[in-house]
């Protein structure tokens, strides 16, 4: 969805999505483009300038926080291969050795890894980490996503250290309609566990998810514990939350985790911050464990399975289109998009389809997102000012719904008695209402050019 600048108090909008690399590997992707940029701009390239690009990769990989005997890996790794004749005499060496840095990086972060949910149900998953990673949050983002997918979760309140975190697990449940099995502060967490399991079968419960307790610091009264419940429960899964925005620092948490339970994943949180992201492609490396999913935001449908090649062709700024059909897929009725093919196609698309559109591609995330991920996008979205483009949406969508249905099929009756009630009952102008009309109508004429095989230029035409 394009922006729509309809009012000149608005500045016109440049998105910027909540995406994984606008906030996390914001400043490691512009660096790394800006090297390759002036990789391409040498024509043919000589050892010497492929060793003065790697230097400046080193430099961005460490200041985003990345491990510096993973960076050293990486880099010699990437030296090898592009120093090579068949890079430095080909028509095209600077792609040649872009390509041979998102292999690389794709190696570097790992294969992808999904859920093991094999064996005799219930199948567990036993969440563990640190005081304040988002383990409750994220056992209820599991839950929910683990539901969509047909199976029978419950949820366990087995952190009894912190009693916030029994009722804020009760709350997630309520609200997602998942049962969590909880007795509030006083058992001991195995104990609880072992009741939750019994609760599973007898419910007919496939999966188990545990939310166990975490501390500030890495002790040996919850290690002990988690070793208890881990015998005890003999979980498929033993994920490790992390929040990246810890950097080097949880790259010993999961190593320390990892020597005592044998992690079978990791799941990064709070990606969505202003981190420097270096944990995400240090923590394969050096623990040997796959990161599996990505918290990406505080909402319940805010995590992803992790994709490291994905994630790879984010940080160099290459897009993400399959995790944009994904979203959509998950949000977009499928007869309600071929209808709207339809219309587009006889060109009878109106303003109360373009309404529907917009609150369809709205599910899908924060507009700024879905630009970073279509390839050649992210440039542009980092230009625009995700609150101007928010506002602006939200104006449209005030101006049509302030519209009876026979102006937004007929929009040629709206007069200005008819405008000037829509521009009272959506808090906007008159003139952003024949803003708003005008583009439509651009629109529509592009549409018919399309339709007839002609060529139409596309000036100002949502902003752009």
């Amino acid at each position: 969805m394009p922006s729509v600048n309809i009012g000149r108090s608005i500045p016109p909008c440049k998105l910027n999505f909540n995406s994984i690399s606008s906030l996390v590997f914001e400043n490691l992707s512009d660096k790394l483009q800006s090297v390759f940029d002036n990789l391409g701009r040498r024509g043919r390239l000589s050892e010497e300038d492929v060793d003065k690009a790697l230097r400046q990769v080193r430099l961005a990989l460490l200041e985003a926080d990345v491990n510096y005997k993973v960076v050293k890996d990486f880099v010699a790794r990437v030296r090898e291969r592009a120093v090579g004749s068949d890079v430095l005499r080909s028509l095209t060496p600077a792609q040649q050795v872009i390509k041979i840095v998102h292999e690389e990086l794709i190696k570097t972060l790992g294969e992808a890894a999904s859920l093991d949910l094999s064996g005799q149900p219930p199948h567990v998953i036993m969440l563990v980490g640190l005081q304040g990673s988002g383990k409750t949050t994220m056992a209820a983002k599991l839950a929910a996503r683990l539901r969509s997918s047909g199976q029978r979760p419950l949820l366990v309140a087995a952190d009894t250290y912190r009693p916030a975190a029994v009722t804020q697990l009760e709350v997630l449940g309520r609200q997602i309609d998942i049962p969590v099995h909880s007795e509030g502060t006083a058992p001991a967490p195995p104990d609880i566990v072992n009741r939750a399991l019994r609760r599973a079968r007898e419910e007919a419960r496939n999966v188990v998810i545990v939310d166990t307790a975490g501390r500030l610091t890495i002790d040996e009264q919850m290690m002990h514990e988690l070793v208890q419940i881990k015998a005890l429960a003999r979980p498929r899964e033993v994920l490790l939350v992390v929040d990246a925005m810890t950097g080097q620092e949880a790259v010993r948490v999961a190593s320390d985790f990892h020597r005592q339970l044998q992690l079978t994943g990791l799941v990064l949180t709070k990606i969505d911050g202003d981190a420097r992201g270096g944990a995400a492609i240090s923590m394969r490396s050096v623990t040997g464990v796959p990161i599996k999913f990505l918290g990406t935001s505080e909402k319940i449908d805010g995590i992803e399975v992790f994709h490291p090649d994905r994630l790879a062709s984010r940080i160099l700024g290459m897009g993400d289109m399959l995790t944009i059909i994904e979203k959509a897929e998950s949000v977009i009725d499928k007869d309600e998009a071929e209808r709207m093919a339809h219309k587009l196609r006889s060109a009878s698309f109106d303003l109360d389809d373009f309404l529907k559109q917009m609150r369809q591609i709205k599910k899908m995330g924060p507009l700024m997102g879905i630009m970073e991920m279509i390839p050649g996008m992210g440039r542009i979205a980092k230009e625009i000012d995700p609150q101007a483009a928010d506002q602006q949406l939200r104006q449209i969508e005030a101006i049509i719904s302030s519209m009876t249905m026979e102006e937004r099929h007929s929009p040629r009756i709206l007069n200005g008695s008819r405008k000037r009630r829509i521009a009272a009952g959506s808090g906007t102008s008159v003139q952003q209402v024949n803003e708003l009309l005008s583009q439509f109508r651009q629109m529509q004429r592009l549409m018919k050019q399309l339709q007839s095989g002609r060529r139409g230029s596309l000036p100002g035409l949502f902003g752009f």
